[in-house]
């Protein structure tokens, strides 16, 4: 069966061509792969791209949700959960789910913050960014008023300015740059202990 026949499975097709997006966008920026690329990596013809994703722009929307799922509900927030018995344990284990990643050799830094800079926050694909980023505040928040802090919103802000710090520096190179994440990420939440108001 030939790629892009009337035959092809149109979900089998779909999913080749967001994981290959996925991987290329993750990596690479969303610039440099172009979606001929992209077509001829998923084995499906350009006609069958276009169908799914009928511009650029929608299947750089499509990675973003499909980062999201994969990343920061499927990655961060489960294994931070997974690794921690109480709200407070569960938030700072976000570094050490961090810590792990930035061993990896496939370490990509966040696609949020890296498809944010290169787009910029009025196009539509900054834009997107700018609400993924406001998910991962809302799961630190959340988990911040289950464990009894004060202003959780605040703190969750404060908090991703550690999370987004690792990552930068991590990228530059620094490999134990959760740790040190980690270590103001205590002082943080006793700073916002409610008998510290």
């Amino acid at each position: 069966m030939s790629a892009g026949s009337p035959t092809d499975d149109p979900t089998a097709a779909q999913g080749r061509i967001l994981d290959t997006a996925y991987d290329l966008f993750a990596q690479r920026g969303i610039r440099a792969v172009g979606i001929d690329e992209v077509i001829s990596q998923s084995k499906v013809a350009k006609a069958t791209l276009y169908r799914h994703f009928p511009s650029k722009d929608d299947l750089v929307l499509a990675f973003l949700e499909n980062r999201e799922q994969r990343w920061t509900f499927g990655f961060v927030e489960a294994e931070s959960h997974r690794r921690g018995t109480t709200p407070e344990e569960q938030l700072l284990a976000i570094f050490d789910v961090f810590h792990d990643w930035f061993q990896g050799a496939g370490f990509e830094a966040c696609s949020f913050i890296n498809v944010l800079l290169e787009m910029g926050r009025d196009h539509p694909a900054g834009a997107a960014c700018v609400k993924h980023l406001a998910t991962i505040r809302c799961v630190v928040a959340e988990r911040a008023e289950r464990a009894g802090l004060r202003d959780p919103d605040e703190f969750a802000r404060s908090w991703h300015i550690l999370m987004k710090g690792s990552i930068i520096s991590a990228a530059e190179g620094d490999t134990k740059a959760a740790r040190r994440a980690k270590a103001m990420a205590r002082a943080l939440i006793e700073q916002y202990r409610p008998d510290n108001s």
